[in-house]
């Protein structure tokens, strides 16, 4: 059973959405402040967390950043309708996916499901094959414990971000459609204005870096998509 913490200052909203989460098979621990859910994400193994933008004492973001100093554990961040720049934020200090609120419990558990499929691998189907090593210039993708180097150098990826560089990886030297690139790394469907693969890959290229001879190594194709250079 994977077990969640959920972190939001709206009690009636976490009750609701620990029940609707219970129901469907999952674990739930709630804090209804930052500062809480901090100290609760340290100190317990969560397969996923949800933490609000809002919370008194010590803010989503805030606990987000302290978070990714140490621990890669899977993050969805709740937002305000709305709000895009919290979504941008949240993207850009590590969070693997983000839901406007009021979100639907639904919607929600389907994101949660998509997330911890991408962190256990089983989205790329490499936890049903043989493990596998891919490699391309100074990059090395080990399939079998989902990590990442780059020139020798082991590259700390969140799940979502290793399966953004799988995808690119697998059909690098190709222009991969964001449409493509959202339905295999993230597991769902793109949506209009939905900026989470611009930040992951914006997240990607600042934590690899450029090619040998200061190319970017992953190239935007404006109105369509990625395209990793063969190099």
């Amino acid at each position: 059973m994977d077990h969640i913490l959920l972190a939001d200052d709206d009690i009636e909203l976490g009750e609701m959405l620990t029940q609707y989460l219970g129901i469907e098979g999952f674990a739930v621990d709630t804090a209804h402040d930052g500062e809480t859910a901090l100290a609760m994400a340290r100190a317990g193994h969560y397969d996923l967390i949800i933490l609000d933008v809002m919370m008194p004492r010590l803010g989503g973001f805030d606990v987000l950043r302290e978070l990714r100093i140490r621990s890669l554990v899977p993050v969805l961040m709740l937002t305000a309708r709305g709000e895009d720049v919290d979504s941008i934020v949240g993207l850009e200090l590590g969070a693997d996916d983000y839901l406007a609120k009021p979100c639907n419990p639904r919607v929600l558990v389907a994101r949660v499901r998509a997330i911890l499929r991408r962190a256990s691998g089983s989205d790329s189907g490499s936890a049903d094959s043989a493990p596998e090593i891919l490699s391309l210039g100074d990059i090395e993708l080990h399939t079998g414990t989902r990590s990442v180097y780059c020139r020798g150098r082991q590259v700390p990826l969140t799940g979502t971000e290793y399966s953004v560089l799988e995808v690119l990886l697998r059909s690098a030297g190709h222009v991969v459609s964001k449409a493509h690139l959202s339905e295999h790394a993230l597991g769902r469907r793109l949506t209009p204005y939905d900026r989470s693969l611009d930040m992951h890959v914006s997240s990607l290229r600042r934590k690899l870096g450029p090619l040998s001879d200061n190319e970017e190594r992953i190239k935007t194709v404006r109105g369509i998509g990625y395209q990793y250079i063969h190099s």
